[in-house]
């Protein structure tokens, strides 16, 4: 009789285990031999049962044992579970599959986006949507599993003769597939799917007014909190959506560079900075409310070799910051170079000088556009000549690295260059109405072109969407024209996606805030226009349009008429005082120096106007005034002049006889005799 021992519902066989031929074959080859069945230490190969008759095993009964315990049937009538390894494999590398796949396309699409320092809008690729679906389809729903497990479990009560005949848990994969029929649509699938289009935030806008002339200089500080714009009008405004209200007042208006045209005007990368470059020959760099930190030098316009000068000395075209070295700047201008600033020597030197020439005449040609690649390894510049000119910033930036002569119309300026958000694909838009798309992998001819984009300004701009999908630029109106437009092409192909037509003015400065997601135009009339998206946008015009309206001061007027009534009864009569209102009060305390306290006057001469007497700052000039204004009667005789007061004194005493009045002596006169012959008269008396 084969024996067993059986551990509860467990159960293990050891009838089929050879062991006396083991014990046959250790004794014939030494321990070692992996010869024979199952001897030795080499593989066992009975442990799992080949049969497909079920094996056979016996358990003896103690009626003692099972009269103390309580139970019956001690592990009888049970078998235990049998595991497919093959099945379990299968099962565990299909599912390592699909994962794999999984994550690969998340690196895939997270691949795309380089700069950690950029943000992109968020975007549902479609192999991010086919991933997810190939998830929903091939991972079966709760309901749906337990459903299944039921169903497998049935089918196993099926082949035996009760559910408590499998014990133990079941193998992975041992029921039918999970995977969901892939005709059955997903509710993925059913929605729309967002087009380009739909991504442009231009449900809304909102007006920015800097003046009466047009926009040549605009930028966003990298938060997007702050904007600043500059025109022809020579003036600098900066808006603060945070402070504003909607009013849309700017908080600052300054003129930095006097009479000279913004051409240009950019935040720092940490925000901290404004650069401007103006139509005069030095760029400042301002702090963040608009201060002046330092102007750079002027170079000496005798110098024949600019590379000994110590600054510009011409106008200024444009600069740029570059993107991963705080205090470093690049400005062009018209003296045919490019020039790179650091910050810490406050603009009293050049850290570089880079000359631009033709490549084929070997003259001086001005560039009208410069920028730094997105790594900052590039150092970019476009001329006049029609040439993109590019140096490698950590080599001397004698020889270029990338060049490309004809790129646009010889003599009309190139207006703009910008790098992609992928850092290979080079935009440029230029006077000659194109917009052109370059690969700097292949730059011996341009990718894509699009022409009829007419324009009048030479600070036109054009740049990429935060998906860095489309490119949008700006045109000018033609004659006929009513509108400028703000034009959306796609990146691959160049068709024209979208379409803006703003109301009567140009397009000239156009930018994407790529946090904000929300769009800013500089136009020809004056204004910097906000288009926004309440549900796509973040911040930005969304903070200052939600506040209340600050309220001006009140002016408080009495606005009751007063009647006159001039034949009423006493008792109906109104007051006569005049009412007066608050705001000629007001008024007069101010043109009071001592309500308002208002300071004394600076002394215009000195010794006039202060505290110093009027008639002048010495003593002889102050009597000089005296007499000659006092003593008007110069021309009456002295005499007369003295015996005219004698009236006066003898009547009124005030000066001698009231001192002498004790002890003054009674005066004696001498007596005239009325017979006494007159004097003896002089010969010129008598005869005159």
């Amino acid at each position: 009789m084969k024996r067993g021992i059986g551990f509860g519902k467990i159960g293990m066989n050891l009838g089929n285990l050879k062991l006396k031929d083991s014990e046959k074959a250790e004794d014939s080859g030494g321990g070692g031999s992996s010869g024979g069945d199952g001897g030795g230490f080499g593989k066992i190969n009975n442990l799992v049962n080949t049969n497909k008759e079920e094996p056979e095993f016996r358990v003896e009964r103690n009626e003692e044992m099972e009269k103390i315990m309580g139970f019956k049937g001690f592990g009888s009538g049970k078998k235990a579970q049998q595991f497919d390894v093959e099945a379990m494999f299968a099962s565990a590398a299909k599912a390592a599959q699909e994962k794999n796949m999984l994550n690969n396309q998340k690196l895939e699409d997270e691949g795309r986006k380089e700069l950690d320092s950029d943000y992109i809008v968020p975007v549902v690729s479609k192999e991010k949507k086919n991933a997810e679906n190939v998830k929903s389809k091939t991972l079966p729903e709760p309901d749906k599993v337990k459903q299944k497990e039921s169903d497998d479990d049935s089918d196993s009560d099926e082949d035996s003769d009760s559910d408590d005949d499998t014990i133990g848990p079941k193998p992975p994969g041992s029921g039918a597939n999970p995977a969901v029929d892939v005709g059955e649509e997903s509710e993925d699938e059913e929605e729309k799917e967002e087009t380009m289009v739909d991504k442009i935030p231009r449900s809304h806008e909102i007006k920015l007014v800097h003046g009466t002339k047009a926009i040549t200089a605009l930028s966003l500080d990298p938060s997007g909190a702050r904007v600043i714009s500059g025109g022809v009008d020579y003036d600098l405004k900066l808006w603060d959506f945070a402070g504003m209200d909607p009013s849309l007042r700017s908080f600052r208006k300054i003129r930095p560079c006097e009479s000279h045209v913004l051409n240009h005007l950019e935040y720092s990368t940490t925000g901290d900075r404004i650069l401007v470059v103006s139509g005069n020959c030095q760029p400042k760099v301002l702090d963040r409310d608009g201060g002046e930190i330092f102007e750079c030098v002027k170079g000496d316009q005798y110098v024949l070799d600019q590379s000994r000068n110590k600054g510009h000395t011409a106008s200024g075209n444009s600069g740029a910051w570059h993107p991963k070295i705080k205090d470093e700047f690049l400005t062009c201008a018209n003296d045919a170079t490019m020039r790179l600033w650091m910050v810490e020597d406050n603009g009293r030197k050049t850290k570089q000088v880079i000359k631009c020439k033709n490549a084929k005449t070997g003259l001086r040609t001005n560039p009208t556009s410069c920028t730094y690649s997105r790594d900052g390894l590039l150092v970019c510049g476009v001329c006049l000549d029609g040439s993109i000119k590019m140096w490698d910033h950590r080599k001397n930036f004698i020889n270029v690295a990338l060049q490309m002569q004809n790129a646009h119309e010889n003599g009309q300026e190139i207006t703009c260059v910008q790098f992609g958000y992928d850092n290979r694909l080079v935009a440029t838009r230029s006077n000659d109405e194109t917009l052109k798309l370059w690969d700097v992998r292949m730059f011996k001819k341009y990718i894509n072109s699009v022409g009829g984009l007419f324009s009048r300004f030479a600070q036109t701009e054009c740049c990429f969407s935060p998906d860095d999908k489309m490119i949008l630029t700006g045109t000018s109106m033609n004659k006929g024209d009513t509108s400028g437009k703000l034009i959306f092409f796609d990146k691959e192909t160049f068709s024209k996606a979208f379409e803006m037509e703003v109301e009567n003015s140009h397009v000239i400065k156009a930018a994407w805030h790529p946090k904000l997601n929300q769009m800013l135009v500089g136009s020809g009339d004056g204004v910097v226009r906000v288009f926004y998206d309440p549900d796509r946008s973040f911040r930005g015009a969304k903070l200052c349009m939600v506040k209340k309206r600050t309220e001006a001061k009140q002016v408080n007027y009495i606005a009751t008429q007063r009647i006159i009534t001039p034949y009423a009864l006493p008792l109906f009569k109104e007051g006569n005082e005049r009412q007066k209102s608050t705001y000629r009060q007001l008024v007069k305390d101010r043109k009071d120096p001592l309500k308002s306290r208002n300071p004394d006057p600076p002394q215009l001469i000195k010794g006039t106007g202060g505290k110093t007497a009027q008639g002048g700052s010495t003593l002889h000039s102050f009597m000089a005034k005296q007499i000659a204004v006092k003593n008007k009667d110069d021309h009456i005789d002295p005499r007369e002049r003295i015996l005219r007061h004698a009236k006066d004194s003898e009547e009124n005493p005030y000066w001698i006889a009231p001192a002498y009045k004790k002890n003054q002596p009674v005066p004696i006169f001498r007596d005239v005799d009325e017979d006494e012959p007159p004097e003896k008269m002089t010969k010129k008396e008598t005869f005159g």
